[in-house]
């Protein structure tokens, strides 16, 4: 049986290990941005906490996936359900491009236009949602960019803990020595990854495009 055959006969298990990849992955970028775009925003206003922040994120992608999983297991709660586990793995992950890159937008909003903010009487709070989070809009969505494709690619690694996802096709082909198995799993997920990179590229283009404009 080759590798469309295969696909072919096990479509429904296919679609549905595909429906479970996007939900674990989606979520925790979901969850990284949630945490990672205001811990970006807090350190360009306390800029002393920038290193320790950046660090710790750096710090987290070097540690190996399933050493990581390995870690959180014990955790209470977190480690009953391989899902929750995973989103939290994932999460962490996705951390550091969302963010340095928010970071480095607002970093890099002219401080000129700054100022010109400032003396119109903008608040702080008004300065960051009117002038520079929409000029480092661009920047930020790279951020998510990065994370979404980096999530969409270690979850496959999830299948190791039995939280489903492609990385199902993936370790059982590899138990059973069949590439069409394997194949599976891998060219679905990285068909994802390059869609939500085509998408969230097109979407960074014309915030880059409105930015410039502007």
């Amino acid at each position: 049986m080759n590798f469309v055959q295969f696909i072919m006969t096990n479509r429904q298990q296919v679609l549905d290990l595909t429906l479970e990849h996007i939900t674990l992955a989606g979520i925790a970028t979901l969850l990284a941005a949630l945490v990672g775009i205001p811990l970006g925003v807090l350190i360009t206003r306390v800029p002393q906490l920038s290193k320790p922040v950046i660090g710790a994120a750096n710090i987290i992608q070097t540690i190996p996936s399933l050493a990581l999983f390995g870690f959180l297991l014990p955790a209470p709660w977190i480690g009953e359900r391989a899902s929750r586990l995973t989103i939290l793995a994932l999460a962490l992950y996705a951390l550091l491009p969302l963010i340095r890159n928010t970071y480095a937008g607002i970093q890099g909003v002219d401080p000129a236009v700054v100022e010109a903010a400032r003396a119109m009487g903008l608040t702080d709070r008004q300065l960051l949602l009117h002038v520079e989070l929409p000029l480092a809009s661009g920047i930020i969505v790279a951020g998510v960019r990065i994370a979404t494709v980096l999530s969409i690619g270690l979850a496959t690694i999830a299948a190791a803990i039995g939280a489903g996802g492609l990385g199902e096709f993936i370790f059982r082909g590899l138990a059973m020595v069949n590439n069409q198995v394997i194949l599976a799993g891998a060219v679905p997920a990285a068909l994802l990854a390059l869609a939500a990179d085509f998408l969230l590229g097109t979407l960074e283009r014309r915030l880059g495009l409105l930015r410039s404009k502007s």
